[in-house]
């Protein structure tokens, strides 16, 4: 019994040293070198303070930038610990509730009739997008200005040109980092006080 135990115990401890210490090392060396930027979380800095991540979504909520998807992430959303949706099925009478109070409070605060983009109202099945669509962001675009003190021409513009189109040509749908956005709003027009 000892001559079957023997060769399975050492095949186990090789095969834990190669693809749980050997392999990793390796994908992690040679993705700081060839991705550094991507390797540490996508991580975008401004004035040499953190601002956050391309990758994950966070909570603007205040009028002069645009909003993100809802999020279902944690307590009060976007916490990128508990990253998760809301579970809610399409024939829960809790999330058609929760959709009619969402795009009520969409009209209102953006002063639009017009129809709301899915995204606008329906959290991501992370609850941590960081993008939206570039209809969403349009439809916000008047009250971002209007905030700022900016023409909505100006505004659309900028949304226009941080507008990235489907991945490959085909792949996904045309979408707007909104986080690269508020900054550029920052920058370009910068909140009245």
């Amino acid at each position: 019994m000892f001559s079957q135990l023997k060769p399975a115990i050492m095949l186990t401890l090789v095969l834990t040293v190669i693809t749980g210490i050997l392999y990793p090392l390796a994908v992690t060396g040679l993705s700081q070198l060839m991705f550094p930027h991507q390797a540490n979380g996508s991580l975008v800095t401004r004035g040499g303070a953190l601002a956050g991540s391309e990758l994950i979504g966070q909570n603007f909520a205040k009028p002069e930038y645009f909003h993100m998807r809802p999020s279902a992430a944690g307590t009060n959303g976007y916490d990128a610990a508990a990253s998760s949706g809301s579970n809610l099925g399409p024939t829960n009478p809790d999330l058609a509730k929760r959709l009619q109070k969402d795009a009520a409070a969409y009209h209102a605060e953006n002063k639009s009739t017009a129809a709301i983009p899915a995204d606008a109202i329906t959290a991501s099945g992370s609850g941590l997008d960081p993008e939206i669509s570039p209809a969403n962001a349009m439809i916000q675009a008047a009250r971002v200005a209007s905030v700022r003190g900016a023409s909505q021409d100006d505004v659309r513009s900028l949304v226009n040109a941080r507008t990235q189109g489907r991945q490959f040509g085909f792949l996904g749908e045309a979408r707007v980092n909104v986080l690269a956005l508020n900054m550029a709003l920052d920058e370009r027009f910068p909140v009245r006080k």
